[in-house]
């Protein structure tokens, strides 16, 4: 007996599992083998053993907005803890932040969607989680853009499915296509998962290469997720939500990023009328509802003066973002293609290393400037690339450039 595991002639041998008490070996399941963790994790968390030992550390390696969570939504989340108002909520979400995320796509995209389509979860993960839950049968090959962000390869094993990474870089201003979508291929793609802005490299996809995306998938009868949790972090280029290209996308966002909520836990999922009934029974299943504070919190989120705060906020990173872009150009770092959203700049540091990881390593311990290697983001030449944070005030971003400065002049690197 074999058990056979998603593509064409990739045998497993069937795991052997015996109970502790009988000198039985307890297992884990078998897609466990292909989970990767984050390398970044790593950096941290020597970044912090560091600084426990009296180290000065830049960090620029995690995607965190350094902001605090706007004073509004604090506000808005101390009401409900005096009222007690933080029992469960329905699966779906608050009726009254549904109706205001809906507010927030007719103010920002002149759409009008039906507030029953937006489902609050815990985090843009779990919007993930309910979008793929929904779409994945084991097996399906499901694309996405190498380098990108980690974790989309580890869903889509999460429920038994392949993952197809599609190589993308400055010549595609690292965008997924429609012509790479057609490419030859081994597997027939059941969907695919999109990101603009994107993790790791800033990159907005135009409106007609959007809709060009969506219109491929939706003539070979597949699925498009479209990760938008950077939407809001633009500077001078606007990215367009797919929803304007189909109503059967389905869409996943956050309250972490622009909104400035990262610890609440707070995302949703915007999906096909089709799919309401679906998502219903398997929010229910998966988290009861999102957490009740963070929902009363984010009610907030759309109030005039606080998005006027997050504007405010928005512009610190666009001047920080043009102050690390002309930093790192002037250090030999190459970079492909100019970020436009996010709060992220993907450097080439090929000039430099031929082992961007190694690099990063070294640089942290040498010079204690925390940075992201490529090994995070895929496999296509990652030991090219470094992703810069721009999470930081400018004084200490500057420190940062200065720091990896004398770095590089040192023959460290």
């Amino acid at each position: 007996m074999e058990i056979r595991a998603p593509g064409p002639g990739r045998a497993i041998r069937p795991v052997r599992r015996g109970h502790p008490a009988d000198g039985g070996v307890m297992t884990g399941a078998l897609r466990m083998a292909a989970i990767r963790p984050f390398h970044v994790m790593e950096i941290l968390a020597r970044a912090r053993t560091l600084e426990a030992q009296g180290r000065d550390i830049v960090h620029m390696e995690i995607g965190e907005p350094d902001f605090p969570t706007p004073p509004r939504i604090i506000a808005a989340a101390e009401r409900a803890l005096r009222d007690g108002d933080v029992t469960y909520t329905p699966a779906a979400g608050l009726p009254e932040l549904r109706l205001a995320i809906a507010g927030h796509y007719r103010d920002r995209h002149g759409l009008d969607l039906d507030p029953r389509r937006i489902f609050v979860t815990p985090g843009a993960s779990g919007a993930l989680l309910l979008a793929l839950g929904i779409l994945v049968n084991p097996g399906d090959a499901v694309a996405h853009a190498d380098p990108g962000y980690p974790c989309y390869p580890n869903f889509i094993r999460l429920f038994d499915a392949v993952p197809e990474a599609i190589a993308v870089d400055g010549a595609e201003d690292f965008n997924l296509s429609a012509g790479l979508l057609a490419a030859p291929r081994d597997r027939h793609l059941a969907g695919l998962i999109v990101a603009s802005p994107a993790n790791p490299t800033g990159a907005i996809l135009a409106p007609d290469a959007l809709q060009a995306l969506v219109s491929a998938m939706a003539s070979e009868g597949g699925f498009v997720i479209a990760d938008e949790i950077y939407q809001g972090l633009e500077y001078g280029v606007a990215a367009e939500t797919a929803l304007r290209c189909s109503d059967q996308v389905f869409v996943i966002n956050s309250f972490s990023k622009y909104f400035g909520m990262t610890g609440w836990r707070l995302g949703w999922a915007v999906v096909p009328h089709w799919a309401i009934d679906a998502a219903e029974r398997l929010a229910q299943n998966l988290f009861i509802s999102a957490p009740t504070l963070s929902q009363r919190a984010a009610l907030a989120a759309f109030e005039p003066d606080n998005l006027a705060e997050l504007e405010r906020r928005r512009e610190v990173f666009a001047r920080r973002r043009d102050r690390l872009l002309q930093g790192l150009a002037g250090l030999g770092l190459r970079i492909p293609v100019r970020p436009d959203g996010a709060f992220y700049v993907y450097a080439d540091a090929g000039a430099l290393t031929a082992d961007s990881h190694g690099f990063a390593l070294r640089l942290l311990e040498a010079a204690g400037v925390a940075v992201t290697p490529g090994l995070d983001f895929g496999r296509h030449r990652p030991e090219r690339y470094l992703r810069f944070c721009y999470t930081a005030a400018e004084a200490r971003i500057q420190t940062g450039l200065d720091r990896l400065a004398d770095f590089i002049r040192r023959g460290v690197a």
